[in-house]
């Protein structure tokens, strides 16, 4: 059985969708816990939250190297180095002794996950590149969808035994099996090859304003959900008064609408461009973080507030699999740098972000509320100002590519 033949049974998409799924399950997982841990640790909230953006920055730069890496040495490797490390971090946060000690190892866990997502979408693209490509980006969100269900239902559900530092043993021994699995079964799909430098390549792919549009995109859909991510913790528990369990299945339930999402778009990209779809993603996500403000502003209630997130979050279904899709197209001979630079802009703005939603403590929904609505307005305005080529290779094989 040829590397090829490994790749398109069901283990390589489930491993894929596993490593896809350790980015949302090393955030979401102790996000109920976030109150308890801060008064665990006597940390401020804002102090905690850079616990999130410890882990997003993390992620970002982690994926600096993992690209080349893997680029260079075959996609194997690099990936069971990185599962490694983000092993090991697991068990130092979970015995971290205060705030400062969990953000050191929290952006060291980020950087071992780094590996696993960067290398994912590589590997996808080692085979497949348009509206192919947007479909099996798709296919893996039922994977990873999981992730985001179950984590802060998993993590309420752990705080009814444990605490804070149990969790994170979870996720720990979660990652240990994603590594052994990976070692056994992950086919390789890049033979190791001379590549030119790193410092050459990225500049090469820095120059390509197509690839920088759309992950600038992506970036800033993506940060508006983390602006959630971060901020809803402690608007959803310590302002409307949601237990963690209550919250975990606030949470659960727009984890679902945006895995509903991603599956409307695996068939619907049959019919229409990634572009199309891609751009009414960020029309949904622009459309519901100004219902978010506007909600906060007016005071309306709790069931408009979850109704707006609910339509932020949702649209992030539609672009994480198409933006991708459309910035990898024209790199396939170095999609582990490409991929890379997709991921570092995607989670070192929404590492940024992370901190302005709890700005005004524990207190206070606008500070969530106005970032959620700036960056989908930003994501907006960037996708009408990055118009395709008329004619173009990429955009005709990506809407036409079966």
């Amino acid at each position: 059985m040829t590397a090829d033949d490994r790749y398109q049974g069901r283990s390589p998409i489930l491993l894929l969708g596993s490593l896809v799924a350790l980015a949302p399950l090393s955030i979401d997982a102790y996000l109920p816990a976030l109150p308890q841990l801060a008064a665990a640790l006597d940390a401020a909230p804002s102090a905690v939250q850079l616990t999130v953006t410890a882990c997003l920055i993390g992620l970002a730069c982690g994926q600096l190297p993992a690209g080349p890496l893997s680029d260079a040495y075959g996609r194997r490797r690099p990936l069971l180095i990185g599962l490694g490390v983000h092993t090991v971090a697991g068990l130092l946060c979970a015995v971290a002794p205060n705030a400062a000690s969990l953000v050191v190892f929290r952006a060291l866990q980020g950087m071992g996950g780094a590996f696993g997502l960067v290398i994912a979408y590589a590997s996808v693209r080692d085979r497949y590149t348009g509206a192919a490509a947007a479909r099996v980006f798709s296919s893996l969100m039922p994977v990873s969808g999981l992730a985001p269900v179950l984590a802060p239902l998993a993590g309420a559900q752990v705080l009814r035994f444990g605490d804070w530092r149990t969790v994170f043993l979870g996720l720990a021994l979660l990652s240990g099996v994603t590594l052994a699995g990976c070692a056994a079964a992950f086919p390789e799909s890049r033979r190791p090859r001379l590549v030119m430098a790193t410092r050459v390549r990225y500049i090469a792919l820095l120059r390509d304003r197509t690839l920088l549009g759309y992950a600038v995109v992506n970036a800033l859909v993506f940060a508006a959900m983390f602006a959630y991510i971060a901020g809803s913790p402690f608007v959803l528990q310590h302002i409307h008064g949601m237990s963690p369990q209550q919250y975990g299945v606030v949470f659960a339930v727009n984890a679902i609408g945006l895995g509903a999402a991603t599956q409307a778009n695996g068939r619907l990209v049959r019919r229409f461009p990634p572009r199309t779809l891609l751009g009414a993603g960020v029309a949904g996500s622009a459309a519901g973080g100004v219902a978010l403000l506007v909600v906060v502003l007016t005071d309306a209630g709790l069931w408009p507030l979850l109704t707006a997130l609910f339509i932020v979050v949702t649209s992030v279904g539609l672009v994480l699999p198409n933006a991708p899709a459309l910035a990898l197209h024209d790199h396939g001979a170095h999609a582990g740098a490409a991929a890379a630079v997709l991921g570092f802009a995607q989670f070192l703005v929404g590492g940024l972000v992370a901190p302005l939603a709890g700005a005004d403590g524990a207190g206070s929904a606008l500070p969530m509320a106005a970032a959620v609505a700036a960056l989908g307005l930003a994501a907006a305005v960037t996708f009408l100002m990055l118009r395709p080529v008329s004619g173009s290779v990429r955009h005709k094989e990506a809407h036409h590519a079966r």
